[in-house]
């Protein structure tokens, strides 16, 4: 449910910015999505359906690039990929980790009219 929230600012940003473009018309959204960031693309795709009717992005897709989640080994200091959940470091097989990456959430860029 918190999908809805996240639609409400990603809308208002996009539209906030077009308008300042002095655009008419947003075409197409450009959205980062982190693996980490608990988004689910689906339910947000959903929202912005809903909540865009009725303003200037109300045509706009959406288009979401999904960023691995990243660690990092605080034993070793190697940098990996996580995959399916393991938190191990594939170097020296420590668990301590810190998350580098695939929380994110943003807007990376829009075509406007």
């Amino acid at each position: 449910m918190h999908e809805q929230s996240i639609v409400e600012s990603l809308l208002a940003l996009a539209i906030e910015k077009a308008e300042q473009a002095k655009a008419s018309k947003i075409l197409r959204i450009y959205v980062v999505v982190g693996e980490l960031s608990g988004v689910v693309v689906e339910s947000v795709s959903f929202y912005f359906s809903f909540l865009s009717r009725d303003t200037i992005a109300a045509q706009a897709n959406l288009f979401f690039m999904r960023i691995p989640a990243q660690l990092r080994c605080r034993n070793c200091n190697k940098v990996f990929v996580l995959e399916n959940l393991n938190f191990h470091c594939p170097g020296c097989k420590e668990q301590q980790v810190e998350i580098i990456g695939g929380r994110e959430l943003y807007i990376d860029s829009m075509e406007v009219q």
